[in-house]
């Protein structure tokens, strides 16, 4: 165990990271106001109070700048994308039906139009999978984690210790 902790930086010296997608329920932090209700709380927990209502928080937050720049991305990104996939699969699903000889027509071999459009359509959506992941790391991924920490910065302010 103490290998593992040296090679990843977590000596006696070194602080842990306050990682805010850490689950606080599995650490056994933030616990203390439910636990201490039913009575199994830690010895020295110290009951906590709320201040402001956690609804309030998260309003405050959907009506900020950064919240909706974050979400606006996202519809920038995800309605185009969605409609040029749909617009492309039922022009597919038209061609199949309204134009058989055009589909049945064949490229190479026994491998028709039909086939290829297939495979284009399954080729299309990895391609729009790894467009949307690329998207979110590189242009709301960030912004989503400071709103992140933002809002538990918030809420811890919640409960006063």
């Amino acid at each position: 165990m103490e290998q593992v902790d040296k090679q990843e930086g977590l000596g006696a010296s070194a602080k842990p990271v306050d990682d805010p997608w850490y689950e606080a329920t599995a650490s056994g932090r933030g616990e203390g106001a439910e636990t201490a209700a039913r009575g199994d709380a830690h010895p020295g927990a110290v009951p906590r109070q709320r201040v402001h209502g956690a609804a309030e928080i998260y309003l405050e937050v959907q009506r900020s700048p950064a919240f909706q720049e974050v979400r606006g991305r996202y519809r920038r990104f995800v309605f185009p994308a969605a409609l040029a996939f749909l617009l492309w699969y039922l022009a597919y699903v038209v061609a199949a039906t309204a134009a058989p000889g055009l589909m049945a027509r064949p490229v190479v071999g026994v491998v028709n139009v039909a086939m290829v459009a297939g495979l284009g359509q399954f080729l299309t959506t990895f391609l729009l999978t790894w467009a949307y992941a690329r998207h979110a790391r590189l242009r709301r991924d960030r912004a989503a984690l400071e709103l992140r920490w933002d809002t538990q910065e918030m809420t811890r302010g919640m409960v006063q210790q």
